[in-house]
């Protein structure tokens, strides 16, 4: 099955209606809800009238810009995003004075989504794929058992070795823990590299999750494309939900 998820639902205005256009076409079948920012109430109001598949897109590193925030999260969030814009490597190192700084910013964005949209989130993924950084990996605090997105797949000779070794020492260790799909794409990537055609065998035997930003014109106009409609009809597509 291919999941076709649409990311930053709620961060503006333009970015919930163009994700909003492309699952009223059936090009976009879930989409990854950022809360505490400018759209995060309307987003959700238009998702639970519609029956959207939602899950939590985790924000530690851009600035939210929501009017309701809470002092003490503002406080960690300013720490957790200085850590991890400082350097391209942050992401993979521990800080431990940060530690009670990312639990309680994963916390209370999980419950300001519970809030919004009455009820769990259907996965998780993190915006910049933040929720893959080592120091929200090593706190657990993401319950057990939760439907969360991987690393990016390569085919062979894609990436170097170290890079394709440590992205499959995490989605193992993810493995032992969350429920992943089988494979995770860009679509933008898929466009340029003209694997769309690869990544749809995968989907016939394996679940596969296509990302996608509509409000990138031309991922939108892919994604309402007679060519990529042809592509859909070859396999199932479905939500999060239904990994």
């Amino acid at each position: 099955m291919l999941v076709i998820n649409a990311d930053d639902w709620g961060r503006s205005r333009a970015e919930t209606d163009a994700a909003f256009e492309c699952y009223k076409a059936a090009r976009v079948t879930s989409v990854s809800a950022m809360v505490f920012m400018e759209d995060s109430e309307r987003a959700a109001e238009l998702a639970n009238r519609n029956g959207l598949d939602v899950g939590l897109h985790l924000n530690f590193d851009e600035q939210f810009t929501g009017n309701s925030l809470p002092g003490t999260l503002q406080d960690c969030h300013n720490r957790t995003a200085r850590f991890l814009t400082r350097s391209k490597f942050s992401q993979v190192l521990y800080n431990p004075l940060l530690a009670g700084a990312f639990a309680y910013s994963y916390q209370k964005q999980a419950e300001e989504f519970v809030r919004l949209f009455r009820q769990s989130p259907s996965h998780i993924d993190g915006h910049h794929h933040m929720h893959l950084c080592v120091n929200l990996l090593l706190s657990k605090v993401i319950p057990a058992g939760m439907k969360m997105r991987r690393n990016f797949s390569f085919w062979p000779g894609e990436k170097g070795w170290l890079n394709r070794t440590y992205r499959g020492l995490v989605d193992r260790w993810l493995a032992h823990r969350y429920r992943l799909p089988d494979y995770f794409f860009d679509l933008t990537q898929c466009i340029q590299a003209k694997k769309l055609d690869r990544v749809a065998e995968l989907a016939k035997l394996n679940n596969v999750e296509l990302m996608t930003h509509p409000i990138v014109q031309p991922e939108a106009e892919y994604l309402i494309s007679d060519e990529f409609y042809e592509i859909l009809q070859r396999f199932e597509v479905g939500g999060y939900a239904l990994v």
